[in-house]
């Protein structure tokens, strides 16, 4: 008789500000199936986690997979408290803090939940399955909606007191500047560095009598694409601003290397998809403004993944863990 090998499939999700991306991932690490949710589509919080559960079992559906055989669900979000699986304080979410995110998951589907940062999140999947799969110091800088970062040393990610270590994203770039930043302060990375600080800048460069395919654009409705497009275009604003972008990233990060000495710099994210257009303005202002002892000796590179499969194969990899954990927890009553 022909023994049957039953896979294990996990839930990766990773909630964002705008929207919300999941998957059914194997045991090995393969996306089978996607589904993406409008995440300012739900008023309230419940209403989004049944949302995503309709998503979720569908996708399984499609995917072939027996429910069954799926173990866990692994979610990466900004904000997320690790020691109670509560959301505190998330600003670029729609829903008011605290957001009870692992028990009502885990109440919706009755399988074990593993809850992570989604700079975090993103830093797992690159460190299995990207980039840095062979090293143990590293910085994930993450440029979407806003700012996130994962610091990984050693070989561990440093997740500080209740998970929320490395908000890089939210060091002062510019001290004693009118950027209002989400947080509440002025001057963040996150307000020249994010998609909204891009168009930020781009805006501050438009209100010049430069010529520029940007000012057809009602500046209401432009975004931090536009500014990627025209750059593609050769338009001298949406370069400007690109490489302006790079200059403030690059004097951000000469300051965390002198922090962790890592041995890569990864960009993830929407705006890294402009990566050809700030990096060189990026690395020389990194190098000009770096301690001497790491000169010449960091990579700067874009992730060598897609641009969701690094969030979603790390939220599954924190799912696995809980799963896993939960077992091995069983197994000692």
């Amino acid at each position: 008789m022909t023994d049957i090998i039953m896979k294990d499939y996990t839930l990766g999700i990773d909630i964002g500000g705008t929207h919300t991306a999941m998957a059914v991932v194997d045991t090995e690490g393969n996306i089978l199936c996607r589904a993406t949710i409008k995440t300012t589509d739900f008023a309230t919080f419940p209403k989004f986690v049944d949302g995503a559960a309709k998503a979720l079992k569908k996708s399984v559906k499609e995917a072939g997979v027996d429910f069954r055989n799926v173990r866990s669900i692994g979610i990466g979000a900004p904000c997320v408290n690790v020691d109670t699986g509560m959301v505190e304080g998330a600003v670029d979410l729609p829903w008011p803090s605290p957001i009870p995110l692992k028990d009502d998951f885990s109440e919706k589907f009755g399988l074990p939940v593993g809850v992570a940062n989604d700079a975090n999140a993103a830093a797992l999947g690159e460190m299995f399955y990207g980039e840095c799969a062979h090293t143990d110091d590293f910085i994930m800088i993450t440029l979407g909606t806003g700012v996130g970062s994962a610091i990984v040393t050693d070989g561990n990610l440093l997740q500080g007191r209740k998970g929320f270590a490395g908000e890089l994203g939210h060091t002062f770039s510019r001290r004693h500047h009118d950027r209002l930043c989400s947080c509440g302060r002025y001057g963040c990375l996150e307000t020249y560095c994010s998609a909204r600080g891009v168009v930020k800048t781009a805006l501050d460069f438009l209100d010049t009598p430069r010529h520029s395919s940007l000012k057809q654009i009602d500046p209401a409705k432009l975004t931090a694409k536009d500014v990627y497009m025209a750059a593609e275009a050769g338009d001298e604003v949406a370069l400007a601003t690109l490489r302006l972008t790079g200059e403030v990233l690059g004097e951000a990060c000469a300051d965390f290397a002198a922090f962790s000495s890592p041995e890569t710099i990864v960009l993830f994210g929407g705006v890294a998809n402009a990566f050809p257009y700030f990096i060189d303005s990026m690395k020389e202002a990194f190098e000009r403004n770096l301690l001497w002892i790491y000169k010449d000796s960091i990579r700067i590179v874009k992730s060598g993944l897609p641009e969701s499969d690094a969030a979603l194969l790390g939220a599954a990899a924190v799912g696995r863990s809980a799963f896993l954990r939960q077992r091995k927890e069983n197994r000692q009553i």
